[in-house]
Parts: C-alpha cells; structure tokens; sequence
C-alpha cells in the first residue's frame, strides 16, 4: 500500500499540482503586499487619509 501510495505521490500530476498550488499562495502573499504596502499608502494620502478598509462595492447580489 505504501509502495503505490508512493508511485501515485511521484507521478507527474501530483507533483506539478502541488508545485502549482505552492507557487499560487507566494504570488497571492506577494500581490497582497504590493497592494497593501505599496500601492495604498500612497493613494491614502493623495487622497486626504482616505480609509479604504470598508470601501466596497456588490457586483451582483448572492441567492443563498
């Protein structure tokens, strides 16, 4: 069991799907920062100390 456990963990899929999935949560923890750190403070200030934490708009709304 151990043995095919382990031949379907190598196989190409498994590894390119976590490979994908590591390399998806870097580029989300890197735009965020972008946004956050980089691009707001500025626009806050241009802005007159504009807070944008509750700043949103529905695009269309739920069914639940």
């Amino acid at each position: 069991m151990l043995k095919e456990f382990k031949d379907f963990a190598l196989k190409g899929n498994a590894v390119e799907m976590a490979i994908g999935i590591i390399i998806g949560a870097a580029f989300g923890t890197i735009v965020k920062s972008l946004v956050t750190d980089i691009l707001m403070p500025p626009l806050g200030l241009a802005l007159g100390g504009f807070d944008f934490t509750n700043l949103f708009f529905t695009l269309k709304e739920g069914t639940a």
